[in-house]
């Protein structure tokens, strides 16, 4: 933002001349952030800036449009719906900003981003920004930009190293429990609690608030006014634990976080780089714990790979050794540990073929009725 208004202060525009700098990001907490920091950075500039969001009502953003407005930050949605009602003019647009340009394919926000396009001027200078570039985003980076100049600031889905990361390996049914243990450790001093889906997050915050820990959960289906109400009270340490969706994983910038906690593993791995990415922020340190059930753990291998490193596994905790469902994760070990060993005789190969087909048949559903995988005799 600061280069922007820079170069809109260097050439001056009539107060009439519309929209001149456009920045469209995917989440409402984002608009809000961007929208805080342009009235830091452009405060004495005399330039006017307004952000329009979906989940409220339209009236102050009407008014605010009408007065004239030099920077706009907007979620798609919404401000599509007002260029249909005539209410915002990007004829005149310098600069075009696309935010978390990754997100905005997972929401379904392109066509969306291409009714904007169409409008925008040939002729302006534009920024596509990604945490992330997966090949879904070519068309669209094809697209908005022309000719492009590629910056990567780090290695793609990189993991900070001031970030402490441990898995605790633990039965679904025990995650409550161990959730409220690692609560108890006063180093947690203001932590972030992921979990998968919405319901989960309003479970879980309930059940902290029956364990007298005060916590407040954040996610798409709560009300606008509430999710910032949340955000304010964890933002100013009346509660210290916020219990969200993968929704606040690029949409919270909130300094100190102590702790990120993961009640459940991401299904997608570079989600996981994103939600531990809320603590360690400006070169401080942070802890990401991990909790992981024997049927997360195929999600734990995939994050491993995608950092390139083995996430430490905490031993020594309440409900260590209580992973029944955790046998699964290790259909590859008999056959690895076999290849390394030399070949046997072949007169003790035909030894072994020849064994009774009863004990081969027992095998198999002692395996099973205990609940663990069937056997596979070769």
């Amino acid at each position: 933002m600061l280069p922007i208004v820079h170069q809109m202060l260097q050439r001056p525009a009539p107060r009439d001349a519309g929209v001149r700098a456009l920045i469209l990001t995917p989440t409402r907490e984002l608009a809000a952030q961007i929208g805080e920091r342009i009235g830091v950075y452009a405060r004495f500039s005399g330039l006017r800036h307004t952000v329009i969001y979906g989940g409220v009502g339209m009236q102050n953003q009407v008014q605010a449009l009408r007065a004239g407005v030099d920077l706009l930050v907007a979620t798609p949605g919404r401000l599509v719906d007002l260029m249909a009602q005539g209410l915002v003019r990007l004829q005149r647009v310098e600069f075009f900003v696309l935010d978390e340009a990754d997100r905005m394919l997972d929401e379904g926000f392109l066509p969306s981003i291409r009714r904007v396009v169409g409008v925008l001027p040939k002729q302006r200078q534009t920024l596509l920004f990604s945490a992330t570039m997966p090949p879904e985003i070519a068309p669209l980076a094809a697209q908005v930009l022309r000719d492009p100049l590629h910056i990567e600031a780090t290695r793609v889905a990189s993991a900070p190293d001031a970030i402490a990361q441990s898995v605790y390996l633990v039965a679904q049914e025990h995650k409550r429990e161990l959730l409220r243990h690692v609560l108890g450790d006063r180093a947690v001093t203001r932590a972030i609690v992921f979990t998968r889906t919405k319901h989960g997050a309003d479970r879980v915050a309930r059940q902290l608030a029956q364990g007298q820990i005060h916590a407040e959960a954040i996610h798409g289906d709560k009300a606008q006014s509430t999710r910032l109400r949340a955000l304010s009270r964890f933002r100013d340490g009346e509660v210290r634990v916020l219990v969200a969706t993968d929704l606040a994983a690029r949409g919270i910038d909130v300094s100190g976080i102590s702790h990120v906690i993961n009640y459940d593993l991401p299904m997608d791995p570079e989600a996981y780089v994103h939600r531990i990415g809320r603590t360690a922020r400006a070169g401080s340190q942070g802890v990401a714990l991990s909790f992981c059930s024997g049927d997360e753990q195929t999600r734990l291998k995939g994050i491993e790979r995608l950092i390139q490193r083995r996430v430490p596994v905490v031993q020594n905790h309440p409900f260590a050794g209580m992973v029944a469902e955790a046998a699964p994760a290790r259909p590859q070990q008999p056959r690895q540990q076999q290849s390394r060993q030399p070949q046997q005789p072949r007169q003790q190969q035909r030894a072994q073929q020849a064994r009774p087909q009863q004990q081969r048949s027992a095998a198999a559903p002692s395996r099973g009725a205990q609940g663990g995988r069937r056997a596979t005799v070769r």
